[in-house]
């Protein structure tokens, strides 16, 4: 099967800033490790909210498509404790045929403290099988890359 991808060389770096909280530690005070999901979900939000002027998952589900995550991967290089100040920095990494994908990454001060890609599949609501990345999406995504 051929798939048509399209590599971004992203020259604008989408950077959310956010402190980790009391509620999402463990009991020993480390961000428990489900919660991680929420904080590269919100940032991936938040950077295609910027791209549309708008929110982005009104902005997607306009666009008669579905969103479903296909792929996360994640990797813990240093623990990130309750109070430390998160830069997450979001990255478009590529757009495919029916999918687009992110690169995350976040740090405490300058240290890189995990590294993360999530893979998001178009798929029509009612049959729920992939469709191709609607051409405004695609647009609304690459042009912020090359700002």
């Amino acid at each position: 099967m051929l798939r048509f991808s399209t590599r971004i060389n992203m020259s604008k770096e989408f950077i959310v800033k956010r402190k980790v909280r009391f509620g999402d530690c463990d009991p020993g005070g480390v961000l428990y490790t489900p919660r991680i999901s929420y904080f590269v979900v919100e940032a991936i939000l938040d950077f295609i909210a910027e791209c549309f002027g708008a929110p982005a998952e009104k902005s997607i589900l306009d666009l008669g498509v579905l969103p479903p995550t296909r792929s996360f991967n994640v990797e813990f290089l240093e623990p990130m404790a309750w109070d430390d100040e998160l830069e997450i920095r979001v990255n478009l990494k590529e757009i495919r045929t029916s999918a687009f994908v992110f690169s995350v990454n976040g740090f405490v001060l300058s240290n890189n403290t995990f590294t993360a890609e999530l893979t998001q599949v178009c798929s029509n609501p009612k049959t729920k099988h992939p469709v191709k990345v609607p051409a405004k999406l695609r647009e609304v995504l690459e042009s912020y890359s090359s700002k």
